[in-house]
């Protein structure tokens, strides 16, 4: 009853759904319900809520004086957005803190702000986000092949926000006083793809900044750009942006001519 594909080899090489086979004139059932769980996952992932009570634990895990980086506590913030159902449907309220957590934050003179937000996949943020700042935060400390000395980077405490979009980063770097924002956030799920982290790199970050400023690392995942290999790009474009003052296509434009 089942008519294979041709191109089923395909298959072992990505996770796209290629190659399903049919039966008769309809989708063999395993593949029907392996899009159906897919399609729940994606929409749970949309809808779960950020444990950022327990992720700003984690954090304080991270915490940790040396020569080159001081890592502190976490700051839990929230964004405009009150609810989910409001986040999804008014995203210029992601974009911005509301009045209490705006009150919190104060000016530094800080290198760099790392900011963790959901996004659209909080399942994201949990399995991947504690992974990438670890790395990250060793990079920074440590050095790596490319850059073996510590560059005494003055990363500001870590913010943690709820129902936040990437450019809630902007408001938080500008003010923090932050020459670079960091922001690690949920990304939209995909049928393959629940858990996938992006990464957006924005140099004198200020609310009204565009997309085109930023720099963006994304599909970190197990199984897509490892979280351990995101950080070293990350920790990359960290450097050329202090370096050129630059990100987005700017940045993009300038390593292309160096």
């Amino acid at each position: 009853m089942l008519t294979r594909n041709p191109w089923t080899g395909l298959r072992e090489l990505t996770a796209a759904r290629l190659a399903l086979g049919r039966c008769g004139h309809s989708l063999p059932t395993r593949e029907l319900l392996a899009f159906q769980l897919a399609h729940a996952q994606a929409r749970d992932a949309v809808h779960h809520s950020l444990d950022a009570a327990s992720l700003a634990l984690d954090v304080a895990s991270l915490a940790r004086d040396a020569s080159s980086v001081t890592i502190s506590p976490a700051i839990v913030l929230q964004s405009a957005a009150p609810d989910r159902d409001t986040y999804l449907r008014r995203p210029d309220f992601g974009r911005r803190l509301d009045a209490a957590s705006a009150e919190v934050l104060t000016r530094g003179n800080w290198d760099a702000v790392l900011v963790v937000a959901d996004g659209l996949s909080a399942t994201a943020v949990h399995r991947h986000a504690l992974v990438l700042m670890k790395a990250l935060i060793d990079v920074l400390i440590h050095g790596d092949a490319l850059m073996p000395r510590p560059e005494n980077w003055r990363v500001a405490p870590i913010c943690i926000v709820r129902q936040a979009r990437v450019a809630i980063g902007d408001e938080i770097g500008e003010r923090m006083g932050a020459r670079l924002a960091v922001v690690l956030i949920g990304e939209r799920p995909g049928l393959s793809s629940p858990d996938s982290l992006g990464a957006y790199l924005t140099w004198a970050p200020r609310i009204g900044r565009t997309d085109a400023e930023r720099t963006c690392v994304s599909n970190i995942r197990n199984g897509g750009l490892e979280p351990v290999l995101a950080a070293l790009q990350i920790a990359t474009l960290m450097r050329a942006a202090r370096d050129r003052e630059l990100t987005g296509v700017n940045l993009k434009t300038s390593l292309l001519l160096s």
